[in-house]
């Protein structure tokens, strides 16, 4: 049978190419498969032979891009490799698939691989809790007590599983016996950071590891970015808890804003470079003020009622991850 074939006999092996072979938050692809179905997607990216250069639409250059990465044998091992780790793949047309997820619209996940309790991803109130890797002895103490507050309010903690704010955030809600979802940026059969090799077992365990990438992909620069889209739906309110000026943590900021979520920021020391960023926050607006639990049970109280807008700090998104890994391989975080 050819991949064309057993694309279109099998829906969900079609998102497993499309999934493989597209980055996430790729827009035409999610347009693609709005309009006529994962199988079809999959149909016009192999069959795509492009057009005169001039006349070229962006579905066509989409298919020009797509077409010779999709691979059957590719989508068979990564299903292979989910069943043996134990993954469950969820599409969006699973019961269990976090209804969150639809504010993203077209640029949404194509599939989601979870290891541990699938339920943490459609919680009734979620607190994302981010921040600087290089996060001060303030910062982790702050992230603690929020996480512990959140877990002991019966919130799931929503982090990114890296160094500094996203673990201490992880591991305090672990410590408090609550719940905690971690969405990593690569395939869930490379646990990344390494160095969390044992918070990502724990979590695993008594939370969710989430991953809109299938096994076998490598952590990078934009799938580090898109990683804020998931963080943000997953969460009824999201906290940026110590960021530099210019820290990645800003854009998952003006992500959860786009989709309506609730922003907060918690201050610190204005000479404190590590608070930098979350001054900007409230400062552009985009983020209220959070100085313990109590303001943060306030801004969940008032989460959902807020409708999406669209708001972008006053730098380039580029330049707002500058920090942020670009080796596909070993990104530090």
């Amino acid at each position: 049978m050819s991949e064309v074939e057993r694309a279109s006999d099998d829906a969900r092996f079609a998102r497993v190419m499309l999934a493989i072979a597209s980055e996430p938050g790729d827009a035409v692809t999610g347009r693609l498969i709005r309009a006529v179905g994962p199988s079809e997607t999959v149909r016009l990216a192999m069959e795509s032979t492009g057009s005169d250069e001039s006349v070229r639409t962006d579905v066509d250059a989409w298919g020009l891009r797509l077409g010779p990465r999709l691979s059957e044998d590719h989508a068979r091992r990564a299903m292979e490799t989910s069943d043996r780790l134990g993954m469950r793949m969820l599409v969006p047309e699973d019961e269990e698939w976090p209804v969150s997820m639809q504010r993203w619209g077209d640029h949404g996940p194509v599939a989601l691989w979870v290891l541990g309790a699938i339920d943490h991803l459609s919680a009734p109130s979620s607190v994302g809790l981010v921040g600087a890797r290089a996060a001060t002895g303030y910062g982790k103490y702050v992230a603690d007590e929020l996480a512990s507050g959140s877990a002991d309010a019966g919130h799931v903690v929503v982090s990114g599983g890296a160094y500094g704010i996203d673990g201490a955030a992880h591991r305090a809600a672990l410590i408090a016996g609550g719940s905690t979802v971690a969405v990593l940026p690569g395939g869930l059969d490379r646990l990344y950071p390494a160095g969390h090799q044992q918070l990502f077992e724990q979590i695993a365990q008594g939370g969710t590891l989430v991953s809109e990438l299938p096994p076998g992909a490598a952590p990078t620069k934009h799938r580090f970015e898109q990683r804020g889209r998931l963080i943000a739906a997953l969460s009824s309110a999201v906290i940026v808890v110590e960021a530099g000026y210019r820290s990645g943590a800003l854009l998952i900021a003006a992500q959860a804003a786009e989709i309506g979520r609730k922003v907060g920021a918690v201050p610190g020391p204005i000479t404190s470079a590590a608070s930098a960023g979350c001054h900007r926050l409230m400062r552009d607006d985009i983020a209220g003020l959070v100085t313990g639990t109590d303001d943060l049970t306030l801004m969940l109280r008032r989460a959902g009622a807020s409708p999406p807008r669209t708001l972008t700090l006053d730098m380039s998104v580029s330049a707002q991850v500058s920090s942020l890994p670009t080796r596909a391989t070993g990104p530090s975080l």
